[in-house]
């Protein structure tokens, strides 16, 4: 409670009636019990994020002849190297390929994608194949193959990115494979071009470059 005191001396030195200021303690204990205990509450009522995980069916491991490469078409391969800083290179075919680069945005790899499954459909048309999420009915896929191929200095980001790219072009078949020393090459000089046989290719599959 307030108490009126004088300055001290014998009377009032202005004439002012001045009231003591008092401390003002608060007790929290009480309060950081119950913050430990709302804590707690939420901790074991909230369900925590899950990581999300990219299933990868990786093929049984094999030797690679040329008679399985020659089955598809040069004009149906698109190879994507991917490099560092974000960015990506790409060629079609296998011989006297022509480098060019891009990035991963949707007016990059996908429209790559798109403009390479756009020719191998009006080239190739579309294969009927089962679809396996609706039983007994069919759905038309494309022959497009992408063949795809990370360098040392690229991300693991980049490689997930290309794996949502697949996925948001539609494409159905897509492999991942070693890039061999010839491409790493090519990237350095794109000028001195590329000759890349389907010898070479299945080499570099079985990983002997």
């Amino acid at each position: 409670m307030a108490e009126i005191q004088d300055s001290g001396g014998g009377g009032k030195k202005d004439g002012k009636v001045r009231s003591k200021k008092m401390s003002t303690k608060v007790d929290f204990t009480a309060m950081v019990d119950l913050a430990f205990l709302l804590i707690t509450f939420f901790m074991l009522t909230t369900t925590l994020a899950k990581p999300n995980i990219m299933p990868i069916v990786m093929p049984e491991k094999k030797d690679l002849n040329k008679d399985d490469l020659e089955a598809t078409k040069e004009s149906q391969v698109l190879t994507l190297l991917l490099g560092d800083n974000d960015k990506v290179y790409y060629y079609e075919g296998i011989n006297d390929a022509k480098l060019d680069s891009t990035d991963y945005s949707s007016e990059g790899m996908r429209k790559v994608i798109l403009g390479k499954k756009d020719r191998v459909k009006a080239q190739w048309g579309e294969d009927e194949k089962d679809d396996l999420k609706n039983p007994g009915q069919k759905k038309m896929s494309s022959k497009l193959n992408v063949i795809i191929k990370a360098t040392k200095e690229s991300r693991y980001k980049n490689l997930v990115d290309t794996f949502d790219e697949m996925k948001i072009c539609n494409v159905a078949r897509y492999v991942m494979l070693p890039i061999s020393k010839k491409e790493e090459d090519f990237i350095v000089n794109p000028a001195a071009g590329l000759k890349f046989s389907v010898d070479d290719q299945a080499a570099a599959a079985s990983g002997k470059k």
